[in-house]
């Protein structure tokens, strides 16, 4: 997703070659929204896209006539129920997208490659390509866990402000799936400093004891999601990392472009 100052200069300018200038700007106002947290004013839109109240209010007659917004009783708008078929669609997608780069971190680091999203206050696993080792790790796609035990959920959490992973955790709770979960806030914020530190995240034996998990966010990716590798600590080990650390780095820019990319023109 494009910076807010970049998309705030491409509303308001006229559309790109071939393309249909209220499409982009409905779009535009879909994903200000869920910026926003998935409910808006007018106002607020107006002043953060730079577009005319009147066009953004037909935009959003139109966006409410489709059920991809509704309009609150508090006269503000709400992101609609119809786009969670489309996120549903576009994660299972996503996940599709993603093996080539996962089986390429399999054949790299000789461990079980995953990738998860983060889905409300949940991590949600949605692509995995299994080490070819005898002993190796299984986590089924489409499993949910809790971020606070996780190596991805740590990357994924790694630049939400303090105040916003209190709440999550209030939440969730902070279940103990192993004697080596961190179990209270301070804890994790302290992790997360160092994964912010480090430029990736560990989970070691935090949600199956003899196991080692290393995560990165994969950068700029249209949702929030990371990759990581699991294996035995006996394998994963911190000489291992400091080898697998810079694949698992390279693999996420990587599968950055290609998300980036709009594919061959249609």
């Amino acid at each position: 997703m494009p910076p807010s100052d970049e998309r705030k200069s491409s509303a308001s300018a006229g559309p790109a070659t071939g393309g249909v200038q209220s499409l982009e700007r409905a779009f535009d106002l879909l994903e200000r929204m869920a910026d926003a947290g998935g409910e808006v004013g007018l106002s607020e839109l107006s002043a953060a896209s730079g577009l005319p109240l009147p066009t953004i209010h037909r935009l959003m007659r139109t966006l409410v006539a489709c059920g991809y917004v509704r309009q609150q009783p508090n006269r503000r708008y709400a992101l609609g129920p119809r786009l969670i078929r489309l996120g549903e669609s576009a994660a299972r997608l996503l996940g599709t997208w993603a093996r080539p780069y996962l089986a390429r971190l399999v054949d790299e680091t000789g461990e079980t490659a995953n990738m998860a999203l983060l889905d409300g206050d949940e991590i949600v696993y949605v692509a995995q390509v299994p080490s070819r080792h005898s002993m190796r790790m299984f986590t089924e796609v489409g499993r949910r866990v809790l971020p606070h035990s996780t190596g991805v959920g740590k990357a994924l959490l790694a630049h939400t402000s303090d105040n916003e992973v209190r709440a999550l955790l209030a939440r969730t709770g902070m279940p103990a799936a192993t004697d080596k979960t961190i179990t209270t806030p301070e804890g994790f914020l302290a992790a997360l400093a160092e994964v912010r530190r480090l430029g990736y995240a560990v989970d070691d034996n935090e949600q199956e004891i003899g196991v080692r998990c290393l995560a990165v966010t994969v950068p700029d990716s249209p949702t929030a999601a990371a990759i990581s590798i699991s294996g035995p600590a006996g394998r994963v080990t911190d000489i291992a990392t400091e080898r697998i650390v810079p694949v698992l780095q390279q693999v996420a820019q990587d599968l950055s472009k290609a998300l980036a990319s709009s594919g061959p023109a249609v």
